[in-house]
């Protein structure tokens, strides 16, 4: 038999049709298993985010009562990181699952990650994304089917994403310390590597929507995300590669502020790490007024790629 699976999507309660493409497409996985889904709300009316959700289920699913769908408020710290927690601590599953409610998850995400969980006996699995940018559908590959730590700590890794994690309840929460949100989902796989190798589906099962993230162009508090990830996790400030990509996404994010003395320094630091790392030229760019930061995410977004 297939174990349960929990599936948390944090929402909060803007953007009700990315929400509800959301829903359908982790209902539509047709997973020969017990499923249950909550939708957990941070900072919005539940009532109302109840009323988008029951639009999905009563005319467009009405088996979904035996999916057990609920939805409810964030009761932990405000945030990303205290509402996937507050979804997962309602779930009495053995699996749990996230999809964020902008994303979709592609048919059968779920049976081939349950498949690949069952044959390894590890404790976390992701697959391969699909970046959606406009009317563009880039995937984004692995290239293997095992996800170190080190493979993290040298590399970002973008379809390591939140929304392609399974996992087993009980081994991993989410981080509330993580400023803004910023970098929760990171840290939760670099930890979940740290225990063990994380398996890998290097398959495009989840389209992942660009464009209307809340996280986007937030400059500071990704700032912040970074410098609280090289405080949590040392090993991200030794490999040379690793740590020029986070000091050029520093200089980037603070040349995006106006902070062209800050840019400049942590440019010259990028650049003393791996003289190779593209960001510090663009970082550059940026504090020397040449390109705004916003038009450098928008063409890198445009083939798949986030600065």
């Amino acid at each position: 038999m297939n174990p349960s699976v929990g599936v948390v999507i944090p929402t909060t309660g803007d953007r009700p049709e990315q929400l509800k493409r959301a829903l359908r497409a982790v209902l539509e996985q047709g997973y020969d298993g017990e499923l249950q889904i909550v939708v957990a709300v941070d900072g919005a009316d539940e009532r109302k985010v109840a009323e988008d959700v029951a639009e999905v289920l009563v005319p467009e699913h009405p088996e979904a009562r035996t999916h057990q769908v609920q939805v409810l408020a964030n009761r932990l710290s405000p945030g990303l990181p205290g509402t996937r927690n507050s979804g997962i601590s309602a779930l009495p599953t053995e699996l749990i699952a996230f999809c964020d409610d902008d994303d979709e998850w592609l048919p059968g995400k779920l049976a081939a990650q349950v498949k690949q969980l069952k044959r390894s006996g590890a404790e976390f699995v992701s697959c391969a994304i699909e970046v959606a940018y406009g009317t563009r559908r880039i995937a984004r590959l692995a290239g293997t089917d095992t996800i170190t730590q080190d493979d993290l700590v040298r590399s970002r890794m973008v379809m390591v994403h939140s929304s392609t994690f399974l996992f087993r309840r009980g081994t991993l929460w989410a981080d509330e310390s993580a400023p803004g949100g910023q970098n929760e989902d990171w840290d939760l796989a670099l930890r979940a590597a740290k225990r063990q190798p994380i398996v890998h589906v290097d398959r495009p099962l989840v389209r992942v929507h660009w464009g209307r993230s809340h996280y986007v162009t937030r400059w500071a508090d990704r700032i912040a995300g970074l410098e609280w990830m090289l405080a949590r996790h040392p090993e991200l400030a030794v490999d040379p590669r690793g740590a020029a990509r986070i000091y050029g996404q520093l200089a980037f994010h603070h040349a995006a502020l106006g902070h062209r003395r800050t840019a400049l320094r942590l440019a010259g630091r990028t650049l003393a790490s791996h003289a190779g790392e593209p960001r510090a030229p663009l970082a550059l760019a940026v504090a020397a007024g040449l390109v705004p930061a916003q038009t450098v995410l928008s063409l890198l977004h445009g083939v798949g790629r986030g600065i």
